[in-house]
């Protein structure tokens, strides 16, 4: 195969909205010992990269200048640097999120918002780009270059969530709210775990397409705004062993009454706003209830493995949106941005 000496890929001049994303051509670097070029067929977005692009992210997230966004890529290996023994060009590939050495166990490194692609260091939305090789992971046969895209992020987020801390075992039950990136993953690892799934959305529509996906109970909390009533109601009064808290601190106060005695709610996000509507005493919350609270970002080198024996055992198909060519992907970020999609935006880079 022969490799063209450049590449387009989308820079940040500046970070105030998604029209500064700029289409440019760079030069594609060789792949150095331990490195593989790869060929990016596919790229998934998640909520990070919008508020990295609109300027509003949080500080604590390190962005470098001129930053290439984006971190979650599916590919083809077309190259290998010296040393390189677990690939080979052609191969199927999805890259880790950061480049850290977070190879094993539920917790990130001390270091992972510094390694994160997309954020301190260059990300993915470009044709062609060199990767460490020992942070890339085979794509599950079953899968397109589009679906998998998603999977670095959103489902190995989900991933870590149900089997990273106390392993989710069959019978259980599980509260997804929404449903986004993470959520659709959460509820389909759960529901091919065996757990009792119930998903809440704004959306009748939404919730319909969730139970296709296997969810067994479904709550529009627009129709039903004591939600954390109606979960107790549904579990005859025990409450949820897992909640997959994606809302964060305006969501916190129902599932701090919907969490079980025992339970644990998993911190994945805070896509509903910073602020609680109520105050929230979730230290006398937990302490009443024996429960949990969990931070959950990523997932291991490891885990990812292990997802991917999980979706190919089940042929599990993560829920795509939409799929924009990579010309469109402005119009990608604002589909992202609107928030009346289920699953997953994903832009096409190549064929």
């Amino acid at each position: 195969m022969s490799i063209p000496l450049t590449t387009r890929a989308y820079y940040l001049p500046k970070r105030d909205g998604f029209e500064s994303l700029t289409l440019t051509e760079i030069a594609i670097e060789k792949p150095k010992a331990g490195e593989v070029l790869i060929k990016v067929h596919a790229v998934s977005l998640n909520a990070r990269d919008i508020v990295i692009v609109n300027g509003t992210a949080n500080a604590a997230i390190p962005i470098k200048e001129n930053l290439i966004p984006t971190s979650d890529l599916a590919g083809e290996v077309i190259s290998i640097g010296d040393g390189v023994k677990d690939w080979k060009q052609g191969d199927r590939v999805c890259g880790h999120m950061t480049l850290s050495d977070y190879m094993y166990g539920p917790i990130v490194p001390a270091n992972f918002l510094d390694t994160c692609l997309g954020g301190n260091i260059d990300g993915v939305l470009v044709e062609y780009r060199t990767f460490p090789a020992r942070s890339l992971v085979g794509i599950p046969d079953h899968l397109s270059y589009e679906e998998a895209s998603t999977l670095p992020c959103a489902a190995l987020t989900a991933y870590n969530v149900l089997m990273g801390g106390s392993s989710l075992k069959a019978g259980e039950t599980v509260l997804v709210l929404g449903t986004g990136g993470v959520a659709t993953f959460a509820l389909q690892f759960a529901a091919a775990s065996g757990a009792h799934v119930i998903v809440t959305s704004s959306s009748d529509e939404k919730l319909e397409l969730a139970k296709k996906l296997g969810a067994h109970d479904a709550i529009n909390y627009v129709k039903t705004p004591d939600w954390s009533a109606e979960v107790m109601k549904i579990t005859n009064g025990r409450g949820i062993d897992h909640i997959v808290e994606v809302g964060g601190p305006s969501t916190m106060p129902h599932s701090l009454k919907a969490v079980a005695q025992g339970g644990c709610i998993h911190i994945v996000g805070w896509i509903a706003g910073e602020k609680a509507p109520e105050p929230v005493d979730a230290v006398l919350g937990l302490l009443f209830k024996g429960a949990r609270m969990r931070g959950v970002m990523l997932g291991s080198l490891a885990q990812f493995k292990d997802m991917n024996r999980l979706i190919s055992a089940n042929k599990i198909r993560p829920v795509v949106a939409k799929v924009f060519p990579f010309e469109k992907a402005r119009d990608a970020f604002e589909a992202l941005a609107s928030q009346t999609h289920v699953g997953k935006i994903v832009i096409k880079v190549s064929e």
